[in-house]
């Protein structure tokens, strides 16, 4: 048996735009009835949603049932959260809040084993398919993506250095922390900060890195897309839901 392919890995690098989908739900019914849907990725949260990485691996088991790329943001950029995440067969993380280029450094180290590393080794886990896969030290390097997060006013003036990592696969740029760094907390639709967002996208283009960006409707994401970002998901599950809900809810009563 063989390490498995990270496909969103091989896809972004080749300058494909892959849409996807932000789950916070913390369902494996909603994890493996979304990954049919045709979405390019799934990222499942455990920075903002009431997840911990144990209940991670059984969305990452229920979400294979699809096609989809999985991508796993752990609560922080920590040696710790990243082995673990990496243990239970993520393949491609979103480092939350990278400041500086050391930062980025150091994230990168946390994913690869040693001489390149500081990953700890284990032999049974699901990232080896519980060790069945006789190839995956030799191909673990190769398949992990490392995604940083760039999301204050501090951070984008090293935005450049930060891309620049080697090891750093793409950047993210968080909407909502930048409008809350900008001056404009829960505003991130305010014109100084999709300016900003404009700006970021440009700048990385311009060094030919991959960038990333959360919407959460439609009509930002193909904006957003039109800018040049690459990997964007188009919404969150639980907004989703409840949009679902309100509007089933505005028809009945409107009877």
């Amino acid at each position: 048996m063989r390490a498995p392919i990270n496909d969103f890995k091989r896809r972004l690098l080749a300058g494909q735009a892959l849409d996807g989908l932000w789950m916070s739900l913390a369902s494996p019914v909603a994890a493996e009835a979304l990954s049919l849907l045709g979405f390019d990725w799934l990222l499942f949260d455990t920075e903002h949603a009431p997840v911990d990485l144990a209940q991670v691996q059984p969305l990452l088991q229920a979400a294979s049932a699809g096609a989809s790329s999985l991508v796993v943001r752990p609560a922080w950029n920590d040696t710790v959260l990243i082995k673990r995440a990496l243990d239970i067969g993520a393949q491609t993380l979103l480092i939350p809040f990278v400041q500086t280029p050391e930062e980025a450094a150091a994230a990168v180290t946390a994913t690869r084993y040693p001489p390149h590393g500081i990953r700890g080794v284990a032999g049974g886990t699901r990232a080896s398919r519980f060790g069945l896969a006789t190839d995956y030290f030799e191909q673990a390097e190769q398949q992990i993506a490392v995604l940083v997060q760039v999301e204050t006013v501090d951070a984008l003036t090293r935005l450049e250095e930060i891309a620049g990592v080697p090891g750093v696969d793409g950047v993210f740029i968080g909407p909502s922390d930048l409008a809350a760094s900008i001056g404009h907390l829960g505003n991130p639709g305010h014109a100084e900060v999709q300016a900003t967002l404009k700006d970021a996208v440009e700048r990385l283009k311009a060094i030919d890195k991959p960038a990333g960006i959360l919407a959460t409707n439609s009509a930002d994401a193909i904006r957003y897309r039109s800018w040049g970002y690459s990997f964007v998901s188009g919404a969150v599950d639980l907004g989703l839901l409840l949009r679902g809900a309100a509007g089933v809810l505005k028809d009945v009563r409107a009877e």
